[in-house]
């Protein structure tokens, strides 16, 4: 097949892909599934040995049967150890757990200090060498790099620098804002210095920088006139996949009798705290324990300790409290179609406004009425056009507990759900890769200064 006819291919360097699970695998996945329907063909370089929390093997039937996928060993130790280590918890994990706490801290000190971006990089010697061989092999015409990880970053710049392709950076999440958020990073002034330079090293090469937010896409511009980058930077929102939401369901039971069912799915930790919804909770149960006890709340995914603390809190309550772990993404839909409310909460803390969790585009497509918790910015914007929701700032408690009232009051009095009428079009992940499509295909026509 001559080089005019063969098929498009970019090289996806993702460090979490099928088997692994969460929200930040699905964008990588859904792409490969329908590039090849735009004329683009995604390979996968991916760990082998991936050191995380969760795994989804459902995520893989979404993958076509000749997706082409390299896997790298990293040499991480296994997440339970790194969690040990980085925590500094009593849970037994092989010799690690005998350490004494002294010894555990200065290895959180060292592995904050060397492994730089993050322990992922622990993984870029593979990954490059394997990379550099499947470009060797096969040809292609891009090299993209998903983050976080952003090491990542790094392997997909080192793979552009060797072959000449242009290279593409998606921030599902932003740099500078994972490393103020993520659970048990401690980064000190030479450590930001030099994620800082790392990251505007990568930005001067890249062709494009996407973004999965509109106020994300503007802080990434800001970022790339600060280093002196030029690369054009789209907002390539994350969405849904409609095939994620066909079938037959069981229909709800929304007789009076009935719990009024509030659903999170997701991870708790402190951008998406769930204090203001747990305040609020009280707040009811202390006004109308009768209605508390109408109540059912349900949270699935994973929780870090201070927001199994404030879940603690709804112990003793009237209300009815259940608790799962990380959920396969079959399971997660079918509870989120379970729902009566569906809930979305981000902090009020500096740049939280321009994250735009990705499980809010499945709540819409689950058409089911959302609780928005949440700082004016790119979530609240994107529901406005939601036809369901409510959205109250963190601080306003008193607001999402008359919510509440509202709603398991309308329950209780027997008064019929509207159908809810919304267009998702936009927000199909196969849009989403049609866009990226046209991205990749302009690079690959105009080289960069070009016009």
């Amino acid at each position: 097949m001559s080089e005019t006819t063969r098929p498009r291919r970019v090289l996806i360097v993702t460090y979490v892909f099928p088997p692994v699970g969460g929200a930040g695998v699905q964008r990588s996945a859904k792409f490969v599934k329908y590039l090849p329907g735009f004329g683009w063909h995604g390979s996968v370089l991916t760990a082998s040995n991936p050191s995380v929390p969760v795994h989804d093997a459902s995520l893989s039937a979404d993958l076509p049967d000749d997706t082409l996928i390299r896997r790298a060993r990293t040499l991480e130790p296994s997440y339970e150890v790194k969690n040990l280590i980085s925590t500094g918890g009593d849970t037994p994990v092989s010799g690690v757990a005998r350490l004494p706490s002294w010894a555990k801290g200065a290895a959180r000190s060292v592995v904050s200090k060397l492994l730089q971006p993050d322990p992922q990089v622990l993984w870029y010697p593979a990954a490059v060498k394997e990379g550099r061989l499947l470009l060797k092999s096969v040809p292609h015409d891009a090299v993209l790099a998903t983050g976080p990880p952003f090491s990542c970053f790094l392997v997909a710049a080192a793979l552009s620098r060797r072959t000449g392709l242009p290279l593409v950076l998606d921030y599902r999440d932003e740099w500078e804002l994972t490393n103020r958020f993520q659970e048990n990073k401690r980064f000190g002034p030479i450590t930001q210095g030099l994620n800082r330079f790392m990251e505007h090293r990568i930005a001067r090469m890249a062709r494009v920088i996407l973004a999965t937010s509109d106020a994300s896409a503007r802080s990434l511009e800001a970022m790339r006139d600060r280093c002196g980058g030029r690369a054009p930077v789209h907002c390539i929102r994350n969405g849904f996949d409609p095939d994620d939401f066909t079938g037959d369901w069981p229909a709800r039971d929304t007789t009076p009798e009935r719990r009024y069912r509030l659903v999170y799915t997701g991870t708790l930790f402190s951008q998406t705290s769930v204090k203001p919804l747990v305040v609020a909770i009280e707040q009811l149960c202390l006004k109308a324990p009768s209605l508390g006890a109408h109540l059912e709340v349900v949270f699935a995914g994973r929780r870090t300790a201070d927001q199994d603390a404030l879940l603690g809190r709804l112990s003793g309550l009237p209300v009815e409290v259940t608790l799962y772990p990380y959920l396969d993404h079959t399971a997660a839909v079918g509870l989120m179609r379970s729902a009566d409310l569906l809930c979305s909460i981000l902090a009020d803390a500096p740049g939280a406004a321009r994250a735009l969790t990705a499980k809010v585009f499945e709540y819409m497509a689950a058409r089911r009425p959302i609780l928005a918790i949440t700082p004016p910015g790119d979530l609240w914007d994107v529901l406005e056009d939601y036809p369901a929701a409510d959205r109250f700032l963190p601080s306003d408690v008193s607001g999402i507990a008359a919510c509440l009232v509202r709603r398991i009051e309308a329950r209780q009095s027997g008064a019929a759900e509207p159908s809810i009428v919304w267009d998702g079009t936009r927000y199909d992940r196969r849009e989403q890769s049609r866009a990226l499509a046209g991205v990749l295909s302009e690079i690959v026509r105009r080289p960069l200064g070009g016009c």
